[in-house]
């Protein structure tokens, strides 16, 4: 696993781009401000907290978590957009779910840091903190090597299919798009997808 916080030490933060994820401002243009619930909504793995800041200033109720105390002091030193919070925690760890309930659910880099193996302690995780009916939205990395880089990760790759599998016990998908607005170099490797938590998990057939 690698040391994100000596990444954030060291300025070893190329995933940073200094701006919320456009794909993210795409999904609040497309299924607007409601669409969150009540709050607040987490953002796992919020790094500098930019994703955070611009749910705030559209007036959702936003609590950033990483894992790395310099990231999470960085984001609170941020002027704040709106009611905003941030905490270090590790979304992954059990302990950290416990008394931890949200509306909603944004995915932007946390999923695609983690290595493979973990995914199921994610969806876990997911499902732990969300109440019925809350939203899970993302923007997940399809594609995040150009022909003949390095694969290990992270990143690491995932297919729709993959996600659409890891969280259909516990969720429902209600929206999925290739976004239009991306950072620069991810124009068409990204898919946002949107899914509802049901009142109760389906049974594995």
């Amino acid at each position: 696993m690698r040391n994100w916080e000596h990444c954030y030490q060291t300025g070893e933060t190329p995933w940073d781009k200094g701006c919320a994820a456009p794909p993210l401002l795409e999904l609040i243009e497309r299924h607007g401000v409601d669409f969150w619930g009540e709050g607040p909504v987490v953002v796992p793995g919020c790094g500098f907290g930019h994703d955070v800041r611009a749910l705030a200033a559209h007036g959702v109720v936003a609590h950033g978590v990483d894992i790395s105390e310099t990231a999470v002091e960085k984001a609170r030193s941020m002027l704040a957009s709106g009611v905003e919070t941030y905490a270090v925690g590790d979304f992954l760890d059990p302990g950290w779910r416990v008394g931890q309930r949200f509306s909603a659910l944004w995915e932007h880099t946390c999923f695609c840091a983690i290595h493979p193996g973990q995914r199921e302690s994610y969806a876990d995780s997911v499902a732990a903190v969300l109440e019925p009916g809350g939203v899970l939205a993302g923007v997940f990395y399809l594609t995040p090597y150009d022909p003949g880089e390095d694969d290990t990760g992270p990143p690491f790759q995932v297919s729709i299919d993959e996600i659409d599998a890891l969280f259909s016990r516990w969720f429902e998908r209600i929206d999925g798009w290739v976004p239009q607005a991306a950072y620069p170099g991810r124009e068409g490797r990204e898919w946002v997808g949107v899914f509802r938590k049901l009142s109760q998990a389906r049974v594995a057939g």
